[in-house]
């Protein structure tokens, strides 16, 4: 039986590690050792997942967060590093592109162990973002690089990377959407129908005021005609604190951080999303729902050339103008992007064959 370390940190990626858990579970092949670097700490953005989830308890949490890039980075790096040197695992797995992601690749290298990468091959062409980078140094490191859809095998391709290290496995996250449907459950707040669903967190938007400023207009112009619910990250709240935003005037229903499962409870039952999460994009498509990214670009191209994503930036009158468009247009989804619902299982066959 071969030895896998996975590695996780921020929600998408306990969702995605839930999943991969329980085909680990179901193989005869593999044990599994959970590292958790702590990235994603708080009640609702990390113990609430894995209760919900019913994912495996981390045997490590490093309780690393709130630190510079680099600092946190290189502290999640030499830590994993040495719990790697003391488990000896086979290989190690890593999902996404957050720092705890690169972190763990970097680990990996330098404890010259296998890595396989979890969502490879993807790309935004945005060296500004932090997770443009992460991605693809991560690639870089791996040996095993598990791709969500054909444009990610194409990325690597074009990037030199040997047709012998990447695996079209289909995307991780279309498991969970199949799997956890049934299990969906409102958030315990009013929730005003029909509503928008919005989420914002990203760097680029909330650390930027002028920026953030923008967005927060659009959303109260469109709050004015349509309900708007917006479950407030952690970070979003404070760069809004920051600019002290008159929440108490707002007509915005900004609600707490939800769970997994009330989020896909938002998710079919909205009318639209507006997001600048790249999982939170796929997932609308998953349900069916038109999708407003709130961004220059995205990782998930085929998504919008299939016209399921627009691409709507951070001026004010784009976003009105197009989610005021795009709200009354029935949505159409026949085609099937994302694989079989069985990436979980394709990933561990290809970690098998290495």
């Amino acid at each position: 039986m071969k030895k896998l370390a996975s590695i996780i940190g921020a929600r998408p990626q306990f969702v995605k590690a839930a999943v991969f858990n329980m085909a680990v579970d179901h193989s005869a092949d593999f044990e599994e050792v959970v590292i958790h670097t702590g990235q994603h700490f708080d009640e609702n953005m990390s113990q609430l997942f894995f209760d919900q989830l019913g994912m495996r308890i981390p045997k490590y949490n490093l309780n690393i967060h709130s630190l510079a890039h680099e600092e946190m980075t290189e502290i999640m790096h030499q830590q994993i590093a040495d719990i790697l040197r003391t488990e000896q695992p086979d290989m190690v797995v890593v999902f996404g592109d957050t720092d705890s992601t690169l972190a763990g690749s970097r680990a990996a290298h330098a404890c010259r162990i296998p890595l396989c990468h979890i969502e490879a091959g993807l790309r935004s062409f945005n060296m500004a973002m932090r997770e443009e980078h992460n991605r693809m140094e991560t690639d870089k490191l791996s040996d095993i690089l598990c791709c969500p859809t054909e444009v990610a095998v194409q990325n690597l391709s074009k990037e030199g990377i040997s047709p012998e290290h990447i695996f079209l496995t289909g995307d991780i996250m279309k498991d969970a959407a199949v799997h956890y449907k049934p299990l969906t459950k409102p958030p315990a707040v009013d929730i005003p129908e029909p509503f928008i669903l919005c989420t914002l967190h990203r760097a680029e938007n909330t650390d930027r005021p002028e920026v953030l400023r923008q967005l927060l207009h659009a959303l109260e112009e469109i709050s004015r005609h349509h309900a708007v619910i917006l479950p407030l990250h952690p970070r979003t709240r404070q760069a809004l604190y920051a600019q002290n935003y008159p929440f108490a005037q707002s007509s915005i229903h900004f609600i707490e951080p939800v769970g997994y499962l009330e989020m896909q409870y938002l998710l079919h039952h909205c009318q639209l999303v507006m997001t600048d999460s790249g999982g939170l994009q796929k997932e609308a498509y998953f349900a069916h729902k038109h999708c407003l990214t709130l961004r220059e670009e995205t990782e998930w191209t085929e998504l919008v050339s299939r016209g399921y994503n627009h691409l709507v930036g951070h001026q004010v009158n784009d976003i009105v103008t197009t989610t005021l468009k795009m709200i009354s247009i029935p949505a159409d989804f026949m085609d099937d992007l994302y694989g079989d619902g069985h990436s979980a299982q394709h990933i561990l066959e290809a970690i098998k064959g290495w």
